[in-house]
């Protein structure tokens, strides 16, 4: 059973379904040039059609660097540029989808708290921040928060310790939901914790994003998690067959423990995030968790996702008993607003909150991200950020988990610090936490990288806060961490023709991984 299972799944199930898509693309573009071959009118209809596709490219509401490519490569090759685009640059959804996420959104963002006293505190103390809270609730439905506790982990393995920790104590139900799940020591050790609280009545649910995990988990660890009786889904499994939906990818990290206690952060549950093993040198990543009332905006994160993947399972009906009054009373004045992104919506939530605290920023601003691929206009906002006056500064990895990608994000150094923006290289190996803090105030921590990928189609979370010894504790580590990495903005500053030629490339055609 076991190899069965493996036959069928990782890297080999990977390789599968990605020949056969290739197969599925080279048939349509054999048939179409074919038909070519035929009828010169076909060939005058495919070039009228690229046309149109540009043209609707050109009208869409999104970022000109994430449109020019495509409109570039349709143009210099109508044909493959056309299929390439209607099969996975769409990154729409389908509209079956999309209708599932409008309707369960409708019953369940009501059911959380206005926040209206916490903003109206806010208001007071930084009406710049406020404004952000502002558009996160009347944009997103998510609430600004200020009797919740917040602790910040520097370190994954530590947040995964104060996980266990809660996690034993589950009385009532547990949520966890990951990009990755590795079915090995990292996650077994939780597994035993959650085996336990099935035993004594706990429900327990875990999702997982089937592409994030494919290498990691066998095809039966759904049936091997319902025979524990935990209640396990999969998120938008890897097909051999092309949809527009394949490439949105679920990569959020939420655990909530009775809706009294969560955790979100970079890290995944898979060895390498907590230096078990080490794939690319010392792993670097955070975490934080929530006690108190703003665990109520995850358990609705959670809940979307688990309730809109698919018609065929059973969804939930009452959702009241998972929103439970805390009571909960903060040790000290801080604010926190969870959020969470969707490609599902026209809302670039994740890149939105990047830009405001760079445009917030009057001292400093600090971003941590294990991949950087900007958009124009988070490129625009951080170069002006340093025009200002304000400290810009970003840690990237020192070692790279893609080499292409970790090329790219090298591509964009140059244009960086030309505006002043300060370039760092964590050198101990892979940063992966996705960070940002500024001016000693405000802080953010989640899954949302700095790339195209995060910001344009994968379902994505992250969590503001404001006026705690949170926001200070991450400006600490990322001291530390600059201290552990090499600054190289002098090395890019100056850059020969031949390498801005190779970057111009990189950076052009970034937006279609």
């Amino acid at each position: 059973m076991e190899s069965s299972a493996k036959t069928k799944n990782g890297i080999k199930r990977l390789i599968f379904t990605g020949i056969a898509i290739a197969l599925e693309m080279i048939v349509i573009l054999f048939l179409l040039f074919r038909l070519k071959e035929y009828a010169e009118w076909v060939e005058i209809a495919s070039r009228v059609a690229a046309l149109i596709i540009c043209l609707l490219i050109y009208n869409q509401n999104k970022n000109s660097s994430m449109k020019m490519p495509w409109m570039i490569l349709i143009m210099v090759a109508p044909l493959f540029g056309s299929v390439l685009y209607l099969l996975i640059g769409l990154a729409g959804s389908t509209k079956k989808m999309r209708k599932r996420y409008v309707e369960i959104d409708k019953v369940l963002f009501p059911l959380l708290p206005d926040g209206k006293e916490a903003a109206e505190k806010l208001e007071e103390k930084d009406p710049r921040i406020a404004g952000i809270a502002h558009y996160l609730h009347d944009k997103m439905g998510y609430p600004v928060y200020d009797q919740t506790d917040i602790e910040y982990f520097d370190d994954a393995a530590k947040g995964l310790a104060a996980q266990k920790e809660e996690l034993r104590k589950a009385e009532k139900f547990i949520f966890m939901e990951y990009h990755a799940i590795e079915d090995a020591e990292s996650w077994h050790g939780i597994l035993e914790i959650l085996e336990e609280k099935v035993h004594n009545g706990v429900e327990v649910r875990v999702f997982y994003d089937d592409m994030g995990s494919i290498g990691f988990i066998n095809t039966d660890f759904v049936k091997r998690m319902e025979a524990k009786g935990i209640r396990c889904r999969v998120f938008n499994p890897f097909s051999s067959i092309v949809n527009i939906f394949l490439n949105n990818r679920d990569h959020r990290k939420i655990t909530v423990i009775d809706g009294k206690v969560g955790f979100t952060g970079g890290y995944n549950i898979a060895n390498e995030y907590f230096n078990i093993t080490h794939p690319f040198g010392q792993w670097k990543d955070t975490g934080i968790k929530l006690t108190g009332d703003a665990v109520k905006s995850l358990t609705i994160a959670f809940l979307e996702m688990w309730n809109a993947v698919s018609d065929k399972d059973k969804d939930d009906t009452d959702f009241i008993k998972y929103l439970p009054d805390t009571g909960h009373t903060a040790s000290e004045e801080a604010f926190v607003i969870p959020y969470a992104d969707s490609p599902m919506d026209h809302e670039r939530v994740g890149e939105d909150v990047y830009i405001s605290m760079a445009e917030y920023a009057s001292k400093y601003v600090w971003f941590i991200t294990p991949y950087l691929i900007l958009t124009d206009e988070m490129n625009h906002t951080l170069g002006l950020a340093a025009k200002r006056g304000v400290d810009v500064r970003i840690i990237t990895p020192g070692s790279p988990d893609k080499k292409l990608v970790y090329s790219m994000t090298r591509s964009y150094y140059h244009r960086l610090v030309e505006a002043g923006v300060r370039i760092y290289e964590y050198t101990p190996g892979f940063c992966h936490a996705k960070m940002s803090v500024s001016d000693d105030k405000a802080a953010t921590c989640g899954t949302i990288n700095l790339d195209y990928r995060s910001l344009y189609h994968h379902f994505e979370n992250g969590c503001l806060y404001y006026g705690c010894d949170a926001v200070m504790e991450t400006r600490a580590d990322f001291e530390r961490t600059f201290d552990e990495s090499r600054e190289v903005t002098e090395d890019y500053r100056k850059l020969g023709a031949g390498w801005h030629a190779i970057h111009l490339i990189l950076r052009l055609f970034s937006p279609l991984l």
